[in-house]
């Protein structure tokens, strides 16, 4: 008990969270634009990707983060332009850049570096305390400029959301598109904008996941990107909530890690792996009922309200 309780678990938990509530809090800004998101999956993979690519090309972390951040957006506009424009079904549209993050990092792992598996390895950013304890692992964590930049993301976008010009366009567009079209809103360039937004806090998500491994390996999201997006709908479309169901995510990662570490020679080892997943559909379907989707996701300014 003593060592679920530990700060060392807190700093792991921290750690583990932050793709998790990056790629929650991206989907809060596109979902609420109305444009449904389940490409943040490929988001995490793509700013993974180029965050180590650039950093290993021009031997800058910094530019690096700069890559990766440009590159997620860029992915995550594309969405945008893809479901507005050319109105491509927005579930169809997430899963086809998911598998071309999945196919097209590996083919440029394979082009790059003569590897399908994985990049060379990069420094990254080494910055606090070097040892082990409980306390020195939670202040290198808080001290790691990606866990920064992220809770400042995390922390600002209900404030954006709920307190400027531009969150409540958002939201309009989110909840009936038609009436922001006729109020004189732009819905389209509104929800480009949004997305933009969406892929930039998300591939911060990324970009931590690929520094804190020090290099790109192919497939490293794991799933992250939708269990971001079950924490978005548990949290009612809500930043700060599904920030903080990110956190309960990455405890359980957490402990799953303890317990197959206590387990390792027992049969439960193996099930014990499943815990985040198998906890994140119970949580889900208990909540899923209670939660209130913006009413205008998935619609368009030029249809009719339903």
């Amino acid at each position: 008990m003593s060592q679920l309780l530990s700060i060392t678990t807190l700093a792991e938990s921290l750690r583990i969270a932050v793709p998790y509530a990056c790629a929650a809090v991206g989907g809060v800004w596109a979902e609420r634009s109305g444009v449904i998101q389940i490409g943040l999956e490929g988001v995490l993979l793509t700013s993974a990707f180029f965050s180590i690519a650039v950093a290993l090309g021009t031997g800058s972390v910094a530019a690096g983060v700069v890559a990766g951040v440009i590159f997620g957006m860029a992915l995550s506009a594309f969405h945008a332009w893809l479901v507005e424009h050319t109105r491509i079904d927005a579930v169809v549209s997430g899963i086809a850049l998911n598998l071309l993050a999945y196919s097209g990092t590996r083919l440029a792992l394979k082009a790059l570096y003569d590897s399908s598996s994985n990049s060379p390895a990069i420094e990254g950013f080494r910055w606090g305390p070097t040892g082990t304890e409980g306390w020195q692992l939670l202040l290198r964590v808080l001290c790691d400029p990606i866990t920064i930049l992220a809770i400042l993301a995390i922390t600002v976008s209900p404030w954006l959301l709920w307190r400027t010009r531009l969150g409540l366009r958002i939201r309009a567009c989110g909840e009936n598109p038609v009436a922001a079209q006729a109020a004189g809103l732009d819905v389209s360039r509104i929800r480009l904008t949004a997305l933009c937004i969406s892929g930039a806090i998300c591939a911060l998500g990324g970009i931590h996941l690929a520094y804190d491994q020090h290099r790109f390996e192919s497939g490293m999201s794991g799933g992250r990107g939708f269990i971001a997006l079950a924490a978005v709908v548990l949290a009612g479309w809500r930043p700060g909530r599904a920030a903080i169901a990110c956190i309960a995510f990455g405890f359980l990662e957490a402990l799953q890690i303890i317990l197959q570490d206590v387990a390792r020679r027992s049969k439960a080892a193996t099930l014990i792996q499943l815990l985040p997943f198998v906890a994140t559909l119970v949580v889900l379907a208990l909540g899923i009922g209670k939660a209130a989707a913006p009413r205008g996701i998935g619609k368009h300014a030029d249809e009719a309200e339903s």
